[in-house]
Parts: C-alpha cells; structure tokens; sequence
C-alpha cells in the first residue's frame, strides 16, 4: 500500500472515486472539504494499492484503477492530533467496493504510521460513517479501529428517515400539518442570493438556540452566506411563511445521496401551528423522496451530554429511527499499530510483569497525554494551577484540611519531622518508634530530621507495626511513633493513636503504600497528626516520577512543611529557615489529578485481584497474606505471601514467565548505611524478610494471568 497526501490537483480523482465507493454515501464532495483549507492544516490521504513510492509523482500509477481509499482529514498542530473529516459532519475511511476486511485493516495501518512518521502525530480522533449509510453495511473500519486499541470517546444521537424503506409518519404530524395549512402557512426556498431572507431566518434562529437550548449556530451569519454563495446547490434553505414573514425553516446540506439538516427554527407561532411538521412532511415525500436518507441531526446538547429525548420523540414521528454518531480515539503506538494484522493469538499467557507502567500508563488515556500536553502549553511548571488543583482534590479525598505537595515520600516525612522539631523544641538525637521491617525510607527520614529511629518489631500475622510491642519502646526521649501502612493494609490506628496520646506523642503516619486505604470510615491521611505519602509511579496513586505529599489538619504545621519545602521561603528570596527544595512539578501535579478521580474504582480491582489470589491458591508451602474483617482497609499495594523456600520460588516463577518481587530482601537492621545496628537480633522482621515474596499486583492485570500465576504457584514444591 503507498499512501500519499491529497492535493487540489487530485480533486477529481478523489471525487470520482468517492461516487462508487462502498461507503462514501454521506460525504460531500471535495470542493466543499477544500473550502475548509484556511481554517484546517488539511492532512487527507489516498491510499494506491501496487504503486511503488518511486511511481508518486508518475499521473499514470496514481490512478482510479490503483485507488482503493481514501480518508479525509486534518491536524492539529496543538494536541498533534489528527482528525478524520474537514468540513464535514462525519467521514473515516472510504473504501472501494471489492476490498475485505483485512484489506482495511492493512490500509488503516499504512495510514496510521504514514501520519505518525509525517507529521509525528501522537493520536488520531476518528468519525467513522454510520452504518447506514453504506452502500454494503459493515463494521470493517471499526474492527480495525479495535485491533488498534480505539477508545470510544463520544456518541451523538441523530435520527434518520430512510426514503427506500420509510416508516409510517405518525397522525400526529399528518394532523399538525394540515393545522398549518389551515393556518395559512405555506412552503418556500429561499432563492439563490436573497440574502435578506437569510438574514431574517438567522436572526429566528439565534433566537429560538438561545431562548430553548441555550446555545448558538456554530457557523455565523457571514459564514453561512459565503458557504451558500460558494455551494448553491448542496446547501438549501426552506422556509415556511405566513404571508411574507418566516415563521419556521431548515438549512439542510445535499450530498449525492443524504439531506442532512443542519439548522432547524421555528417562532412560537409556527410551533403553535405545526409549520415544521408542514415543512418535513414536503421534504420527505416530495422534495427528497429520490434521496436515499434525510438526516435529522443530531438531538445532543451542551456539548453532548444531554440527549434531547423531546427532539428525539419528535423527529421519530416524521418516520425516523434513532441513529448514533461516535467518535474513536487511537493512539499511535507503534508497538500496537504495528500487531494491528498479526494473526490471534492462542489465549493462554506465557508470561506476566510484576508490573509493566507502560501498559499502566495507557490506560489512563488520553486523559493523561491531556493534562501533560496542558502544562505544556501553559508554560508554567512549578507552584501553578495544577499543584493547586491536585492539593485542593487530595486533601479533599482524605478528608484533611491541609494537602502540601512535594518532592518525594522521604522529603514529605522529613519535612513533617524538621517541621515539627521546629515548632516543638524537639532536639537533636529525640527519638520516633518505627516498625523494624519498613522500607528503609520510613527510617532515612528520622535521620535526616536529626533524630534518633527506633526499630519495633512487626505482627507476624500482619507484617505492620505491633501496637503490643511500641509501649516498651516508648522513653523519655520519645518524640513520636510512625506507623506504616506496609504492603497497603491499614495499621491499628486507634491503639497506635491511644498509646500516643497516653504518652503525649505525636503520630505521622507513612502512607506511601496505602492510598485511599480507610479505617473507621476514615482514610488513611487523616487518621493520626499528619500524615506523608509517596508517588512513586508505582505506587497505587503514581506520578510520572518522583512526588510526595503531606497531609494534616494542623494549619501552623502545614505552614511550616510548605516554607521549609521552598527553600524556607514563603515570600521570594525572603527565607525564614533553612529549608530544602522539595516541589512537586505541574505536569506530576496533572497526572495525578487524573488518576486520583480513579484510584477507588482502581484499588477496588486490586481487591478482586487479592480475592482470586486468596481464593486460588493451595500450597501447603506458601502462607498467604491474612486479611482485615473490612475490606476498605487494604489497598494490596503488593501481594505479599511468605514460604521457606523463597528464593526457590522465586527462580521457579522466572523460569516460567513470572515477575516477581522482594519488599524487602534486607531488613534495615542489617544494611551497612546502619551499622551500629547490625548485632541486633529482631527475629520476626528477619523472618519477613527472608521468606517474604510479592506476586504481581496492578489495577491492569487481566483475570486470566492471574489464574496463571495461580496455577504456577500451587504447582510448586521445593524440587520444582
């Protein structure tokens, strides 16, 4: 296949094609496309099929006879986008009669890489035609969509009178036309160049779109009148008068076999008296009984949103069925374009990622190329309207007063910590319980506060910090506890919160693994004095990188963390303390907001995941996770099961196509940036930490490779 550009000299070409296509019934001819080319950068194509790339410029091989589609079109340069259709309604690819479903595919595909290597275009919003209005009705073009992971991104509702096959127009209309005929209304076109009666039907018609549908023509006065001096004979106005004054009336745009209307308007006298009713009954049964349809258009409004379902009733009296209008988006990936033909492949997975954000990623989209290209074009990148946006929905969503972001999971407890040490008169060497087995990142931030960690031991029936073994911890020097909600299940936070306030302690939670985890009907975030979060792209609330949070209540602690995180700075180059540069960006702050709106609905399918896991597997070897009697308290950032055998299982699982993980091989007690600790003996953190293993675990995995992971794991024994 070689696709090529169109170009005005190839305008009969394309025309004489389109007259004997399989589905070009509905598309206007190209001059009428062309008359667009100010306003669109036009980007159509036309695909030839045995033509070499060398025989482009040869008139002879670019012929009819070579021609198998073509496909209107135009880019916009802002969103790099492409559009298929110019100046029309609706128009995706037109095809010659003879070509097959794989044909279309194979065409499509040219297509999509032609303008991903063109004009680097990121994605395409594709208007297929209506089914009904193919001269063969087929879905070949959506199909290939598919193949292409399209998302269905918009649906308008139109209705359709099909002239070969017409419905039974309803007494009702029958009756309302004779009331206008009674009424003295009769029919008139408006004749070429009298402008005057265009003039007073546009002013009906503002009238009536504002007062009913609150709303105006999308074209103005001035662009109608040069489109119906340039195109007299695909674009007509029909009037219904009584005597000279116009009472109702109709634009309605011609093509070869579809009088689609564009403008419908009616005063309230001939709505009283039924002069549409009197209009459509002339259009229908005399004017375009040769046509194959008259399309009513589109009964959406506000954008599309609303379905007008009065219009809907009203337009199906005249003998019309309801016909829907969607709009697809595909995103050029070329990984997918390019398996756009290869045969299906047999269901059974060969191999799962512990996690794979690429495929993550997409799923957000296009809302998540969206927000990125927004901050883009805004050019502002730190402390704007998206940081702002995302602070106001986070805090919001947890349920706190105050959201700070910033630039990591470690900077947000830090900051809480320094903040703190600051407003409190905590010194240097001032100790915050921490359970032994977390991420060492929980503990880095207790340093780097200047204080003093010290390690409890974890429930082994739960891997989170053992609200029985903190009292014993607790010293004079005790500052804080900070509890984590490791692997995503929520701590004990009411006995956590009851020793701390026996003791007069401050309690920051670490809720890098657990967003949108909840407790008592309260989420994480809010269940204690304040609380840091992580974005790390793959946690369950993931940025594009790194970005963190801090949540609370307390306004003089969420003045301090937001100075000390800018440098110490609330007015600039004032700085009031020694501060850090801890500042999430606007494009990690976009994103986020994007998929914060899912991150229920998303931990919701992490449940279900854990349920199949729970479920599925029986190996006397392997000890499961246990689990809250409230669901609402585990998020299952990880799956997390224990065996003997670990790193057994571990290899046993990568020989046969499964990712997993180790959250985490080496307790912190143990790691050589903490020496001092080394000779502690902490038996249960050195026993999660030998046998623990985390299965694959996202909001992406499909049910059929987790029953493979399910099957690979029962399989299992130490010989294996």
């Amino acid at each position: 296949m070689t696709v090529t550009a169109y170009s005005v000299n190839r305008r009969e070409l394309w025309d004489e094609f389109v007259a004997h296509s399989k589905n070009g019934t509905f598309l206007i001819k190209r001059g009428f496309m062309d008359y667009h080319a100010d306003r669109f950068f036009d980007c159509s194509v036309m695909v030839f099929d045995g033509v070499e790339l060398s025989d482009e410029e040869d008139s002879d091989a670019l012929s009819l006879q070579n021609l198998v589609a073509v496909m209107p079109a135009n880019w916009d340069e802002r969103d790099r986008c492409v559009h298929s259709h110019q100046g029309l309604t609706y128009g995706g690819l037109i095809v010659k009669e003879d070509v097959t479903q794989k044909d279309v595919i194979t065409i499509l595909k040219a297509i999509f890489l032609y303008y991903s290597s063109y004009l680097q275009a990121r994605k395409i919003v594709y208007k297929p035609i209506p089914y009904i209005y193919c001269a063969q009705p087929s879905g070949e073009d959506l199909y290939a969509l598919f193949r292409a992971h399209c998302r269905l991104t918009h649906r308008l509702v139109s209705t359709v009178v099909s002239l070969r096959n017409p419905l039974r127009m309803r007494t009702l209309r029958q009756r309302q036309a004779r009331k206008a005929i009674d009424h003295g209304f009769y029919i008139d076109r408006m004749a070429e160049g009298d402008w005057e009666s265009l003039r007073e039907y546009w002013a009906l018609l503002e009238y009536v779109l504002q007062k009913y549908h609150d709303a105006r023509p999308v074209h103005t006065f001035e662009e109608m009148q040069l489109l119906m001096q340039r195109f007299p004979r695909e674009i007509r106005l029909f009037l219904v008068r009584e005597h000279e004054k116009i009472v109702a009336g109709s634009i309605l745009f011609e093509t070869r076999q579809v009088a689609r209307v564009q403008y419908i308007a009616a005063d309230e006298e001939g709505r009283q008296y039924g002069a549409l009713d009197l209009l459509f009954r002339h259009l229908i049964n005399e004017r375009y009984k040769q046509m194959e349809y008259v399309d009513f258009g589109t009964s959406n409004e506000k954008g599309g949103w609303y379905l007008n379902d009065g219009l809907v009733f009203q337009k199906e009296g005249f003998g019309g069925r309801a016909v829907c209008y969607d709009t697809y988006e595909v995103m050029l990936d070329h990984d997918v374009i390019d398996r756009m033909l290869d045969e299906p492949q047999n269901s059974v997975v060969q191999e799962v990622k512990f996690l794979d954000l690429k495929k993550v990623s997409n799923s957000y989209e296009p809302q998540l190329s969206d927000a990125v290209l927004r901050v883009i074009h805004r050019g502002w990148f730190l402390l704007g309207e998206e940081t702002q946006r995302f602070e106001q929905m986070f805090a919001e969503y947890v349920g706190a007063r105050h959201c700070v972001a910033v630039g990591n999971g470690l900077e947000a407890l830090t900051l809480i910590l320094r903040a703190w040490r600051n407003l409190l008169g905590w010194q240097a060497g001032d100790e915050v319980i921490v359970p032994a087995n977390t991420y060492i990142a929980s503990i880095l931030a207790v340093s780097n506060a200047g204080l003093k960690p010290v390690l409890c031991e974890p429930s082994l029936d739960t891997y989170l910090i053992d609200p029985q073994n903190i009292e014993a911890l607790v010293s004079e020097r005790t500052r804080a506890i900070m509890p984590v909600h490791l692997y995503g299940r929520c701590c004990d936070m009411k006995a956590v919160n009851e020793i701390a306030q026996r003791h007069g302690l401050r309690v920051l939670d670490d809720v890098a693994q657990a967003q949108g985890v909840a407790q008592g009907g309260v989420r994480a975030g809010h269940l204690c004095d304040a609380s840091g979060f992580s974005f790390y792209p793959g946690k369950n609330l993931g940025a594009l990188g790194d970005a963190g949070a801090v949540t609370t209540d307390d306004d003089e602690l969420a003045s301090v963390v937001r100075t000390m995180a800018n440098y110490g700075s609330r007015e600039k180059y004032v700085n009031e303390l020694r501060g850090y540069n801890s500042r999430m960006d606007e494009i990690h702050a976009a994103a986020l907001s994007v998929k914060l709106e899912q991150l229920d609905e998303r931990n919701d399918r992490r449940r279900q995941i854990a349920s199949l896991y729970m479920q599925g597997i029986e190996n006397p070897l392997i000890t499961l996770p246990s689990l809250p009697e409230l669901i609402e308290e585990h998020v299952f950032h990880v799956f997390a099961v224990r065996c003997p055998a670990r790193d057994v299982l571990k290899d046993y699982l990568a020989q046969h196509g499964v990712e997993t993980l180790i959250h985490y091989p080496i307790p912190p007690h143990k790691q050589k940036a903490y020496q001092e600790w080394n000779d502690m003996q902490l038996p249960i953190t050195e026993r999660i930490h030998r046998e623990i293993l985390s299965l694959p675990m996202n909001s992406v995995l499909t049910d059929d490779e987790v029953a493979f992971v399910v099957r690979l794991v029962n399989a299992f024994n130490v010989g294996s």
